[in-house]
């Protein structure tokens, strides 16, 4: 029997995007929701602020919003879609 905690990486793993995908797209976007370190401890902005909206935007295939929240996405969403594939490659074969 496999190891509870493999399943529920796995179905993690799955739930992830979906719920991404369900949120609207702007669901960060001027929600008082801040999830930046620097900005809850410092009050200043850092060089990834826009980030998180950036990825969700592009998520949702808002390429132009995306690019104004932050232009590094273009690099940053392949890197997370990336090790996303290879974090669920792993887990399928392990479950």
């Amino acid at each position: 029997m496999k190891n509870g905690r493999e399943r529920v990486w796995l179905l993690t793993l799955i739930a992830v995007p979906i719920v991404l995908w369900a949120l609207p797209a702007s669901f960060f976007d001027n929600t008082g929701v801040t999830l930046c370190a620097s900005k809850l401890l410092f009050n200043m902005e850092c060089m990834g602020c826009g980030m998180t909206r950036a990825v969700m935007h592009i998520h949702h295939l808002e390429f132009g919003k995306a690019m104004k929240f932050n232009r590094g996405v273009v690099v940053a969403y392949p890197a997370l879609v990336g090790l996303w594939v290879y974090w669920l490659k792993n887990a399928l074969k392990k479950a």
